[in-house]
């Protein structure tokens, strides 16, 4: 039997009946009436206009709608979307309740809180999930109803543009972390590509991280080498960042994927721009660190140890792929499991560079442990960017609009990232992830009232971080906020 909206209403204002409390029932219902669970919101929409990342955003996009009959502007909709993102809330069905909510309104910037004064939908105040449909896909379609195309170039630079703020001017050394994902797809998505290491249809997008600062995240298909997107995302972000911090020198870090003889080549051609890279191990490599492997095997017998390793580096060239001889770093491990030569290739001097206070801070051990190594803090990053965003719900037929549900995710990890390092440094969450702040911060029960002078938000009163909350919104109001 079909279910009518006049059902459906009526199924929800019947009572719940649970265990009961000794004499007494324990009944809810869902006429609680202007509440929200999601009271951090306002927190992420203060950021938001500090950073300025939906104004800036909203400048990318084209609007051909008649705005006499537009209810909700693009500042409107990107924030909606992004905060609701932040929240938990990717899919856009999720609209269909969230825009009943009146925090993610007031958050979002709207006026009416309640859609109280809209002629049509009255009691909606934020848009409906077509709307912001529409939104993601009108680069994808044609029609008389998609009127809200964005311009790809712009929507990147802004990401760039935005991420670089984030960086100290006066900054000396600058690493950039070069990764692949594989996101993987359950559809006839345009661009798919079946990769045999993800065993599956997936896109496999580029992604240039700084310190936790996502400068780049472009969506590819997956079926070409890796090598000429990399080289022309260093062309666009190298000279912004020089305009950025002129001083800086900038390290190139990836593994073996992206070890190729153009990428090597680039960097070696640039002032002031080094790499460390993976190098995939083949028999001369392993040959040549026969020596430091029996002697790593030799300690590890005479000290009982569960591994023991050494280090060397030495010029290496390639029969035919490479131009010239390169320095190779190797790690020589025996484990239980047997030997594990590791390699790493890189143009960073033996000696250091002059202005160094330690000498050996590119010597072999360091440059391998500390150096290379430190490249695992960028793979948390995108971690929290797909399991706690949920960055490769890429599910649209289209490539241009899974591109800019990618973009989406980033912006909305931005303001997570900006959130924890201006108003969480020295407190319990200073290096928690973007599930933990959102799950600890932001999920508080509000009820909120709109007068004529105000819209008061009475949060739970049972919070039990209350003290934090407080401490970031008094951060939060002490920004200047962005003109840009």
């Amino acid at each position: 039997m079909q279910t009518t909206p006049a059902a459906a209403t009526h199924c929800l204002s019947e009572p719940l009946l649970f265990q009961d409390l000794g004499p007494r029932k324990v009944v809810a219902d869902f006429s609680g009436g202007h509440l929200s669970s999601d009271g951090g919101v306002l927190l992420v929409g203060q950021i938001d206009q500090g950073l300025g990342v939906s104004r800036a955003l909203a400048q990318c996009f084209y609007d051909q709608r008649d705005q006499r009959s537009v209810d909700h502007s693009l500042e409107e909709l990107i924030a909606q979307r992004l905060h609701a993102v932040v929240l938990g809330y990717e899919d856009l069905n999720d609209h269909a309740t969230l825009r009943l909510d009146p925090l993610l309104a007031v958050a979002a910037g709207k006026t009416d809180p309640f859609g109280l004064d809209r002629i049509r939908d009255k009691g909606h105040a934020l848009a409906a999930p077509s709307t912001l449909n529409r939104l993601e896909l009108s680069n994808s379609k044609s029609t008389r109803y998609h009127k809200l195309s964005h311009d790809p170039i712009k929507v990147r630079d802004t990401l760039l543009k935005l991420a670089l703020r984030c960086l100290p001017k006066h900054t000396r050394e600058i690493i950039l972390d070069l990764d692949l994902m594989g996101h993987l797809v359950h559809g006839l998505q345009e661009g798919r590509h079946f990769s045999a290491y993800y065993d599956g249809y997936c896109y496999q997008p580029l992604y240039v991280v700084c310190g936790s600062v996502v400068l780049w995240a472009q969506l590819r298909t997956g079926e070409t080498d890796p090598k000429e997107d990399v080289i022309a995302a260093l062309k666009e972000i190298i000279p912004a960042l020089r305009k950025r911090c002129p001083r800086a020198r900038i390290l190139i870090r990836g593994d073996s994927g992206f070890c190729r003889e153009e990428l090597m080549t680039f960097c070696e051609s640039q002032d002031q721009v080094f790499y460390v890279l993976g190098l995939a191990q083949n028999p001369v490599l392993v040959e040549r660190v026969q020596r430091q492997l029996d002697a790593a095997a030799a300690q590890r017998c005479l000290c009982g140890s569960s591994s023991a390793r050494e280090f060397t580096e030495f010029e290496y060239q390639t029969q035919k792929s490479w131009s010239r001889e390169r320095r190779v770093v190797a790690k020589a491990e025996v484990t239980a499991q047997g030997r594990n030569p590791r390699f790493v290739v890189t143009s960073l001097p033996a000696s250091g560079f002059k202005e160094e206070k330690s000498a050996d801070r590119f010597a072999p051990p360091a440059l391998y442990e500390q150096v290379y190594c430190a490249r695992g803090n960028m793979e948390n990053v995108l971690k929290q960017q797909v399991l706690d965003l949920q960055a490769d719900r890429l599910s649209t037929p289209y490539l241009a609009s899974n591109q800019l549900r990618l973009w989406l995710g980033t912006f909305a990890y931005m303001l997570l990232e900006r959130l924890r390092i201006l108003t969480l440094g020295g407190t319990a969450l200073a290096s928690a992830t973007a599930g933990t702040i959102r799950l600890k911060l932001l999920k508080v029960a509000a009820s909120v009232q709109v007068s004529v002078r105000r819209v008061y938000v009475q949060l739970c009163s049972a919070f039990p971080l209350q003290a934090l909350f407080r401490s970031c919104q008094e951060r939060l109001m002490n920004l200047p906020l962005s003109s840009g």
